[in-house]
């Protein structure tokens, strides 16, 4: 009997993110990795039950993404033990681990948050609120500039190449040059980092000026009738989320593509865009979308295969009306 690897340790095995079943044949016989399809609806049900239960735990939430947010804890004692209860209460009332980052401010919380995560020494649950300076600075010379909120792999290029390698590195950079040589938003992260709070809670979601639904297929595609089925259940969510939002779409644009692992020879990509619409209506959104997509279509492809999109819907700032205006 092979015990299946929880996602950490498939991550540890150098698995990454949305990496092809084929490529990690060898290495799920190896280690005993199973695979099981995505259950996005799943998904949403056990979000809002966690962030439900967090919103419990805080007088002030933010919730960030599907499988983050922020909570205000400004007041609260022994902030490490209240972090292990969080933990507690989730894994009692959810069933789901999940970590813990504390800081003085956002981009120090979710650095806490992905040292929580990679150093199994802290249990879960990383504090940088009770370290002493020189710890703190410890833990930030092991940790890549990357790893930062809001620098991701286009920028820390362009930082390494000042010599900023990791997080103390650009701690300790001026402020000010960073604005200059990037943007005010460079220049927040580096004030967040010495622990000045520059990024407001959120408390109230505001409307989504994008709205993305989007999905991998399992198998391959190749008939128009299959994906006109698919973007007319993803022009459907997108709608739903932007009724949820009290908003109207401006425009709707499709696209569609071949798998990324073809030959460049079997490679195609196209999109289209439809002219703004100024409606929320499902029927008239899919009549659109559906338009598109036989627009850009091309027939005699069998490689229509995987796309890792197959529908987006946006709301442009020249067209995003609130409907209760």
């Amino acid at each position: 009997m092979t015990d299946a690897l929880w996602p950490e340790a498939t991550k540890a095995l150098g698995v990454k993110m949305g990496q092809p079943w084929f490529q990690l044949k060898d290495l799920a016989k190896k280690h005993g990795i199973i695979a099981y399809s995505s259950n996005y609806a799943l998904y949403a049900d056990m979000s809002s039950r966690v962030m439900t239960i967090l919103g419990q735990l805080s007088p002030s939430q933010e919730v960030y993404s599907i499988d983050e947010c922020f909570l205000d804890l400004t007041g609260f004692r022994d902030l490490t033990n209240y972090g292990h209860s969080i933990r507690q209460r989730i894994k009692q009332c959810a069933g789901l681990p999940v970590c813990v980052g504390i800081g003085s401010t956002k981009t120090l919380a979710k650095l806490a948050n992905h040292i929580a995560k990679k150093k199994p020494q802290f249990n879960g649950v990383c504090n940088l609120n009770e370290m002493t300076q020189y710890r703190q600075d410890d833990w930030f010379q092991r940790v890549e500039v990357g790893e930062i909120w809001g620098i991701g792999r286009k920028l820390a290029p362009k930082l390494n190449a000042l010599n900023i390698n990791t997080v103390w590195n650009l701690k300790q950079a001026s402020p000010i040059v960073m604005r200059s040589a990037f943007s005010v938003n460079m220049e927040k992260i580096v004030r967040e980092l010495n622990g000045t709070s520059c990024i407001d809670l959120e408390e109230v979601t505001p409307p989504k000026k994008e709205i993305v639904c989007s999905r991998s297929f399992g198998i391959k595609v190749t008939d128009l009738v299959s994906l006109e089925e698919a973007v007319s259940l993803y022009v459907s969510r997108a709608a739903e989320k932007l009724r949820r939002q009290q908003s109207f779409a401006g425009r709707l644009t499709i696209f569609i593509h071949t798998s990324r692992f073809n030959k460049p020879s079997e490679n195609y990509y196209n999109e289209i865009t439809i002219p703004p619409t100024q409606t929320s209506s499902t029927i008239v959104l899919t009549k659109a979308a559906i338009w598109g997509l036989r627009k850009i279509y091309r027939r005699g492809l069998s490689r229509i295969s995987s796309p890792s999109n197959a529908m987006r819907s946006i709301l442009d700032n020249d067209f995003f009306v609130p409907e209760n205006n």
